[in-house]
């Protein structure tokens, strides 16, 4: 190829890079009485000021309680969203934002540093659920009799939000135990408090010798007067909106772009973001709760219950179970974390959504519990940055908060924490998907390795890109900014200039001006 041709190329590559036609967003199959977000938001959008709810109500501080996973809108997502909506761009919110973690990360990092500071310090327990049970006085607490805390509620859960919009999730089947669940929840983040400089001391009795202090003696009391104590590392689908309209649940997951090429496509997969947390599950003659511990978008690293129901595509697994001195283990690492994060809550106020994603989200204490326990973590993304973790008082969590891999700038995913973080389990080979999957209770028939998700299109995604991992084929997208684009782009159209300038001279080159001779 001539060179005026090659360059005339490249420019053109340059041009169009980033731009290739991407096939529709499918839409279909979905799971039983389930509508996607764009096809609320289209019904939506014919109805004066309904966008505009919808959107004021998706601000993470009225994100109703239940699992506050890791989908955190900041101003730039709500203002890209808000754009999707009002230009009718639907396939584009059926995989919102699709943005890759160095662009989340710059996102954040806008606010991080543009939020004002705050006048006065956080107070201790301002981002931990304690209930009755006070930080500034000593107690002696029993969990010998039945707790005398409210049952379950919907109220501050679910909202009405008009337009046939209904916010926030009711009772799952765990909701009958919710007042011993939440009161267990108040005491281990009470226990761990313990813990904090010049906080006094609470005890709780319980059917043993001693008065435990700490999360971790009153869980291996628990399991000495003979009930069992099970902790599950489970791992679900985010929700980031909870939705709900005209009856049906509202499919909204957060996409991450992974950068990592869909075998026979020039499409990067896009997945969206998982939840994940640790659960206690407790029974016994004595005792029966079910509880769950991560750092969640409100800013709060601690146990809470866990009795709303998830809508039925955010699937759900347990990746590790810990019993015994394992499961004893993982609650002791819990209540250090649990201290660790109030350090830093204190150490640094400034810090939007309470520290989320700044200081992490829910993955990385996960994983950093995960990689203490196991060796290895499976969690994608974590988001820590690692210089705030630095209190001396805290060393053994800041150690396994910085063995764990960060994702901040990251624009190609670890393809095994990837599908390690899913919520379901991929096929033990490459070539031999799993016989059967369980979808919402049942067990269906699974041709794929991940044919049991319900997001439409992401099945098929998943298993092409899983199966040309395992064999070692798979590819990643080769990455250029917008701004390295442009660069290169008017670089290339400045040396074509210059190269062109030079054939021409060459070309026609200018009469030589003979001197006259004397």
């Amino acid at each position: 190829m001539r060179p005026t041709r090659t360059l005339a190329a490249a420019i053109s590559l340059l041009m169009l890079s980033g731009c290739h036609h991407q096939p529709a967003v499918p839409e279909t199959p979905m799971p039983p009485n389930t509508i996607l977000l764009s096809q609320m938001m289209r019904q939506l959008s014919a109805q004066p000021g309904a966008i505009e709810d919808v959107l004021h109500q998706l601000d993470p501080s009225l994100a109703p309680t239940g699992k506050r996973g890791p989908a955190l809108l900041t101003p730039e997502l709500l203002d890209k969203l808000r754009k999707q909506i009002l230009g009718s761009d639907w396939q584009g919110l059926d995989r919102f934002p699709g943005w890759d973690m160095r662009k989340i990360t710059a996102s954040i990092d806008v606010l991080t540093h543009t939020v004002a500071k705050p006048t006065a310090p956080t107070p201790a327990a301002s981002l931990l659920d304690l209930g009755p049970y006070s930080l500034n006085q000593s107690d002696t607490i029993s969990l010998e009799q039945p707790s005398t805390l409210p049952p379950f509620t919907t109220e501050g859960i679910v909202a009405p939000l008009g337009h046939g919009i209904t916010r926030g999730d009711g009772p799952n089947s765990l909701a009958p135990e919710h007042s011993e669940s939440q009161r267990l929840a108040y005491i281990l983040n009470r226990l761990a408090a313990n813990q904090l400089d010049g906080v006094p001391h609470v005890n709780v009795l319980w059917n043993a010798e001693r008065t435990p202090y700490l999360p971790e003696e009153l869980i291996e009391d628990i399991i000495a007067t003979g009930q069992t104590v099970t902790v599950t590392d489970t791992r679900y689908f985010a929700n980031f909106a909870h939705f709900h309209f005209n009856g049906e649940d509202v499919m909204a997951p957060f996409w991450i772009n992974t950068n990592l090429l869909i075998p026979n496509t020039n499409r990067p997969l896009l997945v969206p973001v998982a939840h994940a947390e640790l659960e206690w599950h407790i029974r016994g003659p004595l005792l029966n709760a079910d509880i769950s511990y991560y750092f969640g978008i409100d800013g709060k690293a601690e146990w809470r219950t866990m009795d709303t129901l998830d809508q039925p595509w955010v699937l759900k697994r347990d990746a590790h179970t810990y019993t015994g001195d394992q499961a004893i283990e993982a609650t002791r690492l819990a209540g250090l974390l649990t201290v660790a994060y109030q350090h830093l809550h204190i150490a640094h106020p400034e810090l939007p959504f309470g520290g989320y994603f700044t200081l992490g989200v829910c993955q990385d204490g996960i994983a950093a519990i995960e990689k203490k326990l196991t060796g290895v973590t499976t969690l994608y993304p974590n988001t820590a940055r690692e210089e705030f973790f630095s209190d001396t008082r805290d060393a053994e969590i800041n150690t396994l908060i910085h063995s764990i891999p960060k994702d901040r700038e990251n624009t190609v995913a670890d393809p095994a924490r990837v599908f390690g973080s899913l919520p379901i389990a991929p096929a033990t080979t490459a070539d031999r998907p799993s016989a059967f999957a369980v979808v919402a209770g049942a067990s269906l028939p699974s041709d794929g390795p991940f044919d049991a998700v319900t997001i439409p299109g992401l099945a098929s995604d998943l298993n092409l890109t899983y199966a040309a991992w395992r064999s070692g084929r798979l590819n990643k997208r080769h990455w250029l900014s917008s701004q390295t684009k442009i660069t290169l782009l008017f670089g290339s159209i400045g040396l074509a200039a210059i190269w062109l300038a030079l054939k021409t001279r060459h070309l026609f080159p200018q009469p030589s001006v003979q001197r006259k001779r004397r």
